[in-house]
């Protein structure tokens, strides 16, 4: 029966993902097409300069006598045009409709004594840029169409066209917010999702050490980098299920023991019989007021074969040899439990600080119902005390566990990723983001490690998504109001 009630919710789960990812295509699908009829419409019910604006941006504006908005909707679309066909040149390498055919190509002359290599890297890198200059184009001449259907409507109803004076005020004063955000978006799609886009790409190239930049092509190779990941042989597919494992299994002690540490300890400084609370609370933030890496190193010579915890212990008597904590130690289980004993006490203090901060604000109504209810300490403890710190710190525990996943500091300052596995140069205490850093940096197989960096951002999006829309943070917004 059992049996029968596990496969039901299975079904019904899969059944439901299968449901909202049509409602989410057909949802993407009904907007696509309201875009084009609205687009269609305009372009039938326009003016003259209106439809003039599809094809010249900057044509409608002139037609409507707003010449500052027309000259500067004009120079941008010239100033493509000479880009897109004169295709400029910057190292070399041409941005324009060549870095279109470049992108494609990622280069054909090889060189030789006479003749230098394509640079693929740069052509991958400006086949990006290009497009991205095309896709902000595109989203500018869209303006310049509808602020030419936008007059059209004006004329129809009697009032005159903004002037640009006009226009420059109302975004000043009614789309400010305009005003400020699109500087920002366009920080955002140049310094972030053009980078991260280049990134992705690597991922389907060949582009490794044995072919480096400048000196050897590197071509498309579609999927292969990601069936060498899952094959199963050879040394990047068979370290990737132990470096993920221990990712994970990093990340749930790394987030749960700094989590559950610190609330406790919260508890015990906000007892009534505990003096000096303010001194307490001192005492342990000390640990967070120096930069994580100085306390990381200091930690890292205390467990030093020669350091001061091993010289005591062998001045005591407790050891005859000095203990192997982190990178030498013979077994990688030593390393890991050490890394997480030394996140507790890194990471504790901030848990803490913020509960403290939560119990202090636990509405007092809901202890006073509860006393009149006839419920012990006990039971308001565990009936509103923890469900109120679990309500509102779970945003807070979900990014702890993203960011533990991604965590480099701690690993890289502590350990470096070892114990080394022999004949391997992914180490035992790597996680995935130290075991990228290494592809990258010292192996320089970009291919594969965008590869790595493309499964990491899948893993915390996902846990993500599913961990926040499953907590009562999200289903239940208003239950401590």
């Amino acid at each position: 029966m059992q049996n029968l009630e596990q496969r039901v919710g299975k079904h019904c789960r899969f059944s439901r993902f299968i449901s909202g990812f049509a409602r989410f295509f057909r949802r993407t699908w009904n907007g696509m097409q309201k875009r084009i009829k609205a687009f269609a419409f305009r372009f039938k019910d326009g003016s003259v300069g209106t439809k003039l604006s599809h094809f010249v941006a900057g044509a409608g504006n002139f037609y409507h006598k707003q010449f500052i908005k027309g000259s500067l909707y004009l120079l941008l679309y010239v100033g493509f045009l000479y880009l897109m066909i004169f295709s400029p040149e910057v190292n070399s390498t041409p941005i324009g409709f060549k870095a279109l055919i470049n992108f494609i190509t990622l280069g054909t002359e090889a060189g030789d004594i006479f003749t230098p290599t394509d640079n693929s890297m740069l052509m991958l890198l400006f086949g990006v840029v290009t497009i991205g200059i095309i896709f902000i184009y595109v989203f500018a001449h869209m303006s310049s169409i509808s602020s030419s259907y936008k007059a059209d409507l004006d004329v129809r109803d009697g009032r005159h066209p903004s002037t640009f004076k006009e226009d420059l005020n109302d975004l000043m004063d009614g789309r400010f917010h305009v005003a400020m955000l699109t500087p920002a978006l366009i920080g955002i799609i140049v310094f972030t999702v053009l980078p991260t886009i280049f990134m992705i790409l690597i991922a389907f190239t060949n582009f490794d050490s044995a072919h480096p930049a400048g000196q050897v092509l590197f071509d498309w190779v579609g999927f292969e980098n990601f069936a060498n990941i899952f094959s199963g042989t050879g040394e990047i597919s068979v370290r990737f299920g132990p470096v993920l494992g221990w990712t994970m299994v990093w990340a749930f002690f790394a987030t749960s023991t700094n989590y559950i540490g610190g609330i406790l300890l919260a508890l015990l400084i906000n007892k009534k019989q505990i003096k000096l609370k303010k001194l307490w609370r001192t005492v342990f933030v000390i640990t967070i007021a120096l930069p994580q890496f100085i306390s990381l190193l200091a930690m890292r010579n205390l467990l030093s074969e020669y350091g001061p915890i091993n010289s005591f212990l062998i001045n005591v008597g407790f050891i005859d040899q000095p203990i192997q904590f982190l990178a030498n130690a013979s077994n990688p289980w030593t390393a890991r439990i050490t890394i997480i004993v030394i996140n507790i006490w890194i990471g504790v203090p901030y848990t803490m600080l913020m509960t403290s901060g939560i119990l202090m604000n636990v509405p007092a109504d809901l202890y006073e119902a509860a006393q009149i209810d006839g419920a012990n300490k006990r039971q308001t403890f565990f009936n509103i005390t923890v469900p109120y710190i679990l309500f509102v710190t779970a945003p807070y525990l979900i990014t702890s566990f993203i960011g533990n996943i991604t965590s480099f500091n701690v690993i890289y300052l502590l350990t470096g990723g070892a114990p080394t596995v022999s004949g391997y140069k992914a180490g035992s205490t790597d996680l995935l983001v130290t075991w990228l850093y290494k592809l990258t940096i010292d192996e320089s197989e970009y291919n594969i490690g965008s590869v790595v960096a493309i499964i990491t951002f899948i893993i915390t999006a996902t846990v993500t998504l599913i961990s926040y829309r499953r907590s009562k943070t999200y289903k239940e917004e208003d239950a401590f109001q």
